[in-house]
Parts: structure tokens; sequence; C-alpha cells
């Protein structure tokens, strides 16, 4: 699109740097694809494959997907969008949660065979022959993590897989699961109001591994554009503790702090929020690489301009205990929510949610014991913006 003059009216991204992940170099920031085919509401395929277009014009090349995202339908559509451009991304997609039986039957596995035929099933439906990064999605419940990360192992062997990565673990399954393979990353919710994942960083830290923080808007909830009342049955969060009830009105007041910090330094919320994210690499001592989730070219353009931002003093020391104020779990326990991607149980098996901090409510604190971002926030321009502190470009 010109402008009338002929010129290109976007702003001027800012240069995507990249990050090592073990040896895998992928773009600061990555795109989360899971909203573009389930969860989130109403998807549309040409604008998330114009949007995975756009996200790799911009550098943003570190794309991420799962088997279990509409069932397969999300991995087709990484692979077709990305048709013809592999050698310019870094494709990570994740394996272990089997909804064969229906949601309400979900099974975590880690078998060998599974994670052998489901690795063959995933690079089928990318249409590639090899996949950057393999997560294991959740903890098996039917297999030892040695197993499991020894059939991944498998698989880097037999070229089809070139780093190995977890999600959601403890300390005992990362240790052990390292000293099978090398693990490059582990990808966990981590947002101003969700921070678990920093009781993990000293031994991520020690073994060399990078976290990849899903979920860095809260799921939107951070931008302060959420409209509660008006999320449809296919959105997820229009069950989820920390967005319905009294939990709901409760946490509005966290959104509405990360809102003041945006409004003095002149960017939109969200930047504010991924902001927070990557500035938190260097306190953690680890690789920081958010994969903020959106299925609309221009919340992904906004995305992209929290590369441009540097929040000041003032503004960490605003945000820093914001966490402590979040009411509601991350996920209902199995079967406390009809949409429910994950569920407490499996957070408190692998040690993230402990069972005291969850009340008769479903409630916990964001810095409890131990997949998208919405696209619900308006546009906003952050070009010539005074009174914000811009990284310099590289």
């Amino acid at each position: 699109m010109s402008g009338a003059d002929g010129a290109d009216p976007r702003p001027t991204p800012p240069r995507m740097s990249t990050v090592d992940l073990r040896g895998l170099t992928v773009s600061a920031q990555g795109l989360g694809c899971m909203g573009m085919s389930e969860w989130y509401g109403q998807a549309d395929w040409d604008e998330s494959v114009a949007t995975i277009r756009r996200g790799v014009e911009l550098g943003v090349t570190f794309l991420d997907t799962a088997n279990v995202y509409g069932d397969g339908h999300n991995e087709v559509l990484v692979g077709r969008a990305v048709h013809g451009r592999r050698d310019q991304v870094q494709l990570a997609t994740k394996f272990g949660i089997d909804r064969s039986g229906g949601d309400g039957s979900r099974a975590l596995r880690g078998d060998r065979a599974y994670v052998k035929r489901a690795c063959d099933a995933s690079l089928l439906r990318l249409g590639v022959e090899t996949i950057d990064l393999y997560y294991l999605h959740r903890p098996a419940q039917n297999a030892e993590i040695e197993e499991t990360i020894g059939a991944m192992s498998e698989l880097v062997a037999e070229g089809k897989v070139r780093h190995l990565g977890l999600s959601e673990v403890d300390e005992d399954l990362l240790r052990r699961a390292h000293a099978v393979h090398p693990i490059a990353a582990v990808q966990s919710e981590y947002s101003i109001w969700s921070r678990e994942p920093e009781q993990l960083a000293p031994v991520m830290r020690e073994l060399g591994v990078a976290l990849v923080p899903y979920s860095p808007l809260g799921r939107g909830f951070l931008t302060g554009t959420v409209r509660r009342s008006e999320l449809g049955p296919q959105d997820f969060r229009s069950s989820n503790p920390r967005f319905t009830g009294e939990a709901g009105r409760s946490n509005e007041a966290i959104a509405a702090a990360v809102g003041s910090v945006a409004v003095r330094l002149g960017v939109p919320a969200a930047q504010v929020a991924l902001a927070w994210v990557h500035s938190q690499a260097a306190r953690l001592g680890i690789p920081v690489v958010p994969i903020p989730g959106t299925k609309r070219v221009r919340w992904l353009e906004q995305n992209v301009g929290a590369l441009d931002v540097e929040l000041d003093q003032e503004a960490l020391a605003e945000l820093e205990s914001l966490s402590d104020r979040v009411v509601g779990a991350r996920y209902w326990p199995r079967g406390g929510g009809s949409t429910a991607f994950a569920c407490t149980a499996e957070l408190t098996a692998v040690g993230y949610v402990s069972s005291r901090s969850v009340n008769e409510a479903g409630t916990s604190p964001g810095k409890a014991a131990s997949r998208e971002e919405a696209d619900v926030r308006p546009a906003r321009t952050t070009a010539g913006r005074p009174g914000v502190s811009r990284r310099p470009r590289a």
C-alpha cells in the first residue's frame, strides 16, 4: 500500500536483532500462531497467512505452532504461509497433548512410538523436511522424561529435528531431560502478571537454556482493551479464571497500571508489556525470546514496535509488583472451564502451581509457588512520540 505521494505510509519498523538458542539463531521476537486456528474466536485463513508473511518481511522469523492447535490446522496454515520462504524462518512446533479422545479426555503422551509418529505427522503438515525446534508440549503422563527425550534425540540423529525444547517443566524434569540431550529452550507463560518461570531461571542459566515466553501480553488483558463481556463462546478467555467475575474486575487495575506507564511514555500498553518481558533477559541472565500471538497484520506491526522501546527505571519500578496483585489462576482445574486449553492439575504436577495457591474460587497469586495474544487493542502509531526512550538500532 502506498500513500498519495507513492511512499509507504507504514512506520519504519525497528531492525530486528537475533538471539542464539544453543546454536539456533532466531529473531529477537517471534510470532505465536495458535490463535490463527482456534481458542481466540473467529480466525481468517488469508489474513493469518498475510500476518505471517508480513512478519517475515519485518524480520519476525521465529514462528511457533503445535500439532494440537486446531488438530493440525495450524501447522498446515504455517506451512502454507512459509512455502518458498523456508530458508528465511525458524519453525518451532510441539507435541504431547493428545486430543483424539476429545477435549474432556486429553492425554499427555511421551512414549517413544507416539513421539516418532507425531514428528512425522508434523513434518507432513508443515511441508518441510526438518523442524528447527521441537518441544514436548507438557510433561507426559505415560512415559518417563528419559524415554521421551531419548526418542526426540533420535529425531535429531535422523535429521528430522535440529533442536529440542520443553514447555511448562520444573527443575527436576529439566535436569533429567538435559542429561539425555541438550535442551535449547523452555517455553512457558511469562509476563508482567505471570512470573512463575523466574523460579526456574537459575538452573536454565546453569544449563544454557533460553526462555521462550508465550502469552507475554497476558492473553491481551495487559493491553487494557479487552472487553470481557464481549468475549464469545469460541474464545477460551470467556471462561478463564483471570478474566471472569470478581477476579476479572480486580485485575483491571493491573491493566490500568500498565496503561498509565504507556500514557507517560507515549506508546501503546502492548509495547510496554512486551518491552518489560524483553528487559528481563539481563536480570535473569538467560536469553528471553517472547512469542506474542496475533492473527492481524496491524497488531503484529504494533508488537514489533516494542523492540524500539526501552523502559526507564520509573516504569520498571511501577511494573515490578503488579504480579503480586493478580487474582485468578492461569487455567481452570480439569473440568472447570468448558474451553480450557491446559489445566491447573497438570501445572501442579510439574510444580508451577501449588495446591495451596488455588482456593475454592480458583484464584491464585501471580507469583504462585511452584499461546496467543488477543488482537483486541486499537492501533496506535508511536512515531515521533515525545517522552519515550528508544533503543538505538543496530
